[in-house]
């Protein structure tokens, strides 16, 4: 990866600012927190276009996140991976949760991540990229042997200054299963809706129905060697469709800016929220009794 293409665009991307919709990204998280009480079910996928020496695979992944108050968020994920004259595999499941330690809005807004991992190493999904990226290359017969327990957390740092959200995240992992050091990874996006104002109509394509951005994204090695070297790092345009009140739908294609990177990762993302579940759950069980 040419180290001064990636220098010069972390810096355009932090530099725009921030709107209040949720953004189209699938790697980089901001400030925004699911409503309380509200369930978003949503299905993803990440399949990697292959390199000399690669395999063609796809990488489908379920979440299930519940607003369980204002400032905390909790999500399970449960993921797969099938590989081109191989084998389909579950690669394992998160559980991860986010917090906003702060009531208010400010102009810039943190949020701790606390993510635990139960993943093999044919895991692929790449929610996040940390160390130096995940083997492309062995068989799922050799990745799929063992389990590892790992503990991942994140700073998110995200601003909503005018029509504009930009976010940035930096990762730490620590495998639990084998003495080895922390990986570390990072991310940045910034993102903004093509309209500023809502129709009185009821329009699907309206311009304040999408939202479009962009985010960098990459491995930052591990403790015995940190740094942007030998690790994969991608730049992906992103957007998100708002296809009604409660479903959305997400695509990016993510361009590899090293040889270590896939040439292409393309990503597709459809959720669908069901408002005042925790109500609803609560009801149902307060009948029972």
């Amino acid at each position: 990866m040419k180290i001064v293409s990636l220098a010069f665009l972390l810096p355009l991307l932090t530099a725009l600012a921030a709107a209040g919709q949720e953004g189209p990204y699938f790697v980089t998280y901001n400030s925004h927190l699911e409503e309380p009480g509200n369930l978003e079910i949503a299905t993803s996928s990440t399949t990697g276009i292959p390199r000399s020496g690669q395999r063609f695979y796809s990488a489908p992944y379920l979440e299930l996140e519940y607003g369980v108050t204002g400032r905390w968020t909790s999500e399970l994920y449960l993921e797969g991976q099938s590989t081109w004259n191989d084998s389909t595999i579950f690669t394992g499941w998160r559980f991860e949760n986010r917090f906003r330690p702060l009531k208010r809005e400010h102009w810039v807004n943190p949020v701790l991540y606390l993510e635990y991992e139960s993943v093999n190493e044919a895991s692929r999904i790449q929610k996040e990229i940390v160390g130096h990226g995940p083997d492309l290359i062995s068989p799922n017969s050799e990745l799929r042997s063992g389990t590892n327990h790992e503990l991942e957390t994140k700073l998110i740092l995200s601003s909503d200054v005018h029509d504009w959200n930009v976010a940035g995240n930096f990762t730490v992992e620590k495998n639990l299963s084998h003495n080895e050091g922390f990986e570390f990874g990072y991310s940045f996006g910034a993102s903004r809706s093509l309209g500023k104002l809502a129709t009185a109509e009821n329009c699907r394509f309206c311009r304040e129905n999408f939202v479009v951005g962009a985010e960098v994204y990459g491995g930052l090695g591990t403790t015995d060697g940190f740094g942007f070297g030998g690790a994969p790092h991608y730049i992906a345009p992103a957007i998100a469709w708002q296809i009604s009140d409660n479903s959305a739908l997400r695509v990016s294609p993510g361009i590899g800016l090293n040889h270590e990177s896939n040439p292409v990762l393309l990503r597709f993302g459809y959720s669908y929220e069901v408002r005042g579940f925790g109500n609803k759950l609560a009801r149902m069980f307060g009948a029972r009794r």
